[in-house]
């Protein structure tokens, strides 16, 4: 049975990717900061007929918390198949590049981007035991520096001086993981699951948990024909679903 670790899974787009990798039959580890948070979640869903997931704690902030985590997960599979880096936060809108502090913008880049770091490094000797092992960096459409160019993109407008930089940068890690592991079995992706209806939105998106999930999901338990070091977005509009840095 092959086994995904996903961070920042006890809500929203993590935990319907969660609930739709349990039914294809994967052991999930459902990341949370706080596990209570976390356990009263899987037993929800256990109580509503999902299988093989385990809350176990994670906050991508705190390195001893990882290695706790890491370990936890050498000892029940001596293994990890799949790592998504979902755990994201942002500060709000408006956030202005004049005016955001140097706190504020601090502290989305320890989760989005240094978070991710610490995650993958720690977890690549348990990935590097599996056959395919992959590495799905979720990201948003707002960290392409092409359409944040452009006036006529219609999220021209949605400029954020923290969590846009700090999904850029994202980016640009999953572009040298890519690289640096192009010898071996690894698929490595950024992905965008598409302006999806949260909380971390106040549910002004139009997109759904469930396509966002699946979005992620196709991108992520692939073949070993599947592409690496690519940028897949929900919401581009010309079918190709490959997104412009």
């Amino acid at each position: 049975m092959k086994s995904v670790l996903i961070t920042g899974a006890n809500r929203s787009i993590g935990l319907e990717t969660a609930k739709q990798l349990s039914e294809k039959g994967l052991f999930v580890y459902l990341g949370s900061r706080n596990l209570e948070k976390g356990n009263a979640v899987v037993k929800e869903l256990n109580e509503n007929g999902f299988q093989n997931i385990k809350a176990i704690e994670i906050d991508v902030t705190n390195e001893a918390s990882i290695l706790a985590a890491k370990n936890i997960v050498e000892s029940e599979q001596g293994k990890l198949d799949i790592l998504i880096n979902n755990a994201g936060i942002s500060k709000g809108f408006p956030e202005s590049a004049l005016t955001t502090s140097i706190e504020d913008i601090q502290e989305v880049f320890d989760t989005n981007y240094f978070g991710v770091i610490k995650v993958t490094q720690t977890f690549l000797e348990l990935l590097k035991k599996s056959e395919s092992p992959r590495i799905s960096n979720i990201t948003s459409g707002l960290a392409s520096q092409t359409l944040h160019s452009d006036p006529n993109w219609k999220y021209y407008n949605v400029k954020l001086a923290s969590y846009l930089p700090s999904k850029t940068a994202l980016n640009a890690f999953t572009i040298l993981l890519a690289y640096e592991l192009k010898d071996l079995p690894f698929k490595v992706n950024a992905i965008d699951p598409g302006y999806t209806a949260t909380d971390f939105n106040h549910h002004s998106g139009p997109g759904t948990v469930e396509s966002a999930a699946s979005f992620i999901i196709k991108h992520t338990f692939t073949d070993e024909n599947a592409p690496t070091g690519k940028f897949f977005s929900n919401d581009i509009e010309d079918g190709t679903e490959v997104s412009p840095w």
